[in-house]
């Protein structure tokens, strides 16, 4: 009853949260509902400084809910399908090179440059924070959320052929992110007698593995498709692709989030579309999961919001997240200049392709579902504040300027 409580009351919020930022502030989605989530935990704040009781019992209730586990052991596969299913995969091939670039060389180079700006700004405050947790903290924060991404971008007016790539860089960076993270996170945890080998290997085998799994799971699903034509099955079958894709990676240790981007992407594939749905197959299963991601993307977002509420604040922290973003931005910024400047001659880019692509890399729930895995050990109450800060300032600020700053600097589109 206290999981059907909690759920029904996200629902609540949700919808709510969503009827006022559709009637009154006409804001993305996305943007308007953690706007409104955190303007409730600031009212719910206020009504503690008068009725103390009120305050402790929605904290409770907060509380309860388990951030990490609800997204990246639920959410987050779903939300991904989701994402890649409706992307544009013949786009998205065109611009396979330097999406794999931005994905992978983009988020290792700018791991290692948080982490070694953010221990650097942390000795001039004289805080002893080890590098490797710094690293840690790195590579949490420098993949997009392809979930805030794909909901802002949407309304940002964003080139096409620009869209794809922060769109592919974000679904894919997200998969690898986590690989890189629960990497050093292992070498961080590691004793002295285990091998960084097979910490390397694990890496691969998440990677690799994860993608192989998807694209069999999805080709595997193509073909149960094309032998019947009944949109109620085929629409549980895609759940049961989603859900058995997830489980199998885990039980198998590798990357769920990757295995499930490619299993979309090969059957929102539109060969494989033809081939498989009918019209009103096709149609039933893009609504279905426009609802799916539309909902699972309020209920986040409204979750965002309210984990102000049980976040241990410390104005220092608070301070030193605010330092921190510039360095978010500065090591995204130079860690997609290389690729932008080797593709760019002959591949078509907007104007300041670089610069819109480090403004509109948004960070989301993943970054601070990680943040809540680190152990006391690992400084988890300084890097969650932190986080929480870039990932607020990257929402509500970069998320509202993006479309301004596009009409700025791209002036023809691609």
């Amino acid at each position: 009853m206290e999981l059907f409580g909690i759920l029904s009351l996200l629902t609540i919020l949700a919808a709510s949260f969503g009827y006022i930022n559709t009637r009154y502030l006409k804001l993305p989605h996305t943007i308007g509902m953690m706007l409104i989530a955190c303007i409730f935990s600031a009212l719910v704040f206020l009504a503690g400084s008068f009725n103390h009781d009120f305050q402790e019992s929605v904290t409770e209730l907060i509380g309860k809910i388990d951030f990490k586990t609800l997204l990246l052991d639920v959410m987050l596969s779903f939300l991904l399908f989701a994402g890649a299913l409706h992307t544009n995969f013949e786009k998205l091939r065109e611009y396979r090179w330097p999406i794999l670039s931005f994905a992978t060389f983009g988020v290792l180079v700018s791991t290692f440059l948080v982490g070694g700006l953010v221990f650097l700004l942390l000795k001039l405050f004289n805080l002893d924070i080890s590098f490797i947790y710094c690293l840690l903290f790195g590579a949490l924060i420098s993949p997009t959320d392809p979930i805030a991404v794909l909901g802002i971008l949407k309304k940002a007016n964003v080139p096409k052929n620009l869209e794809i790539k922060i769109v592919g860089e974000s679904l894919f960076n997200d998969g690898v992110g986590v690989v890189v993270f629960l990497t050093i996170f292992n070498i961080a945890s590691a004793s002295h007698g285990e091998h960084q080998q097979s910490i390397a290997l694990l890496f691969l085998q998440e990677v690799g593995g994860g993608l192989v799994l998807g694209l069999i799971a999805g080709w595997a699903t193509w073909k149960l498709m094309k032998t019947i034509d009944n949109w109620e099955v085929e629409v549980m079958i895609t759940i049961a692709l989603v859900l058995g894709v997830h489980w199998i990676a885990v039980f198998f240790h590798l990357s769920g989030p990757l295995a499930v981007v490619a299993a979309g992407l090969l059957v929102g594939t539109k060969k494989y579309r033809i081939s498989s749905m009918s019209e009103q197959t096709e149609d039933y299963i893009d609504k279905f999961w426009e609802l799916i991601d539309t909902y699972l993307n309020a209920i986040l977002f409204v979750l965002i919001g309210l984990e102000i509420l049980i976040l241990p604040f410390d104005y220092n922290y608070i301070l030193l997240g605010i330092l921190i973003v510039p360095i978010v931005l500065f090591s995204r910024y130079l860690s997609l200049a290389p690729s932008v400047a080797i593709f760019n001659n002959y591949l078509d880019f907007v104007p300041k392709t670089t610069l819109i692509m480090t403004w509109g890399g948004l960070r989301g729930g993943i970054s601070i579902a990680l943040a809540l895995s680190l152990t006391d050990a690992m400084n988890k109450d300084l890097f969650l504040i932190i986080t929480y800060v870039v990932v607020v300032f990257s929402i509500l600020i970069q998320g509202l300027t993006i479309s301004k700053l596009v009409k700025v600097l791209a002036k023809e589109k691609v």
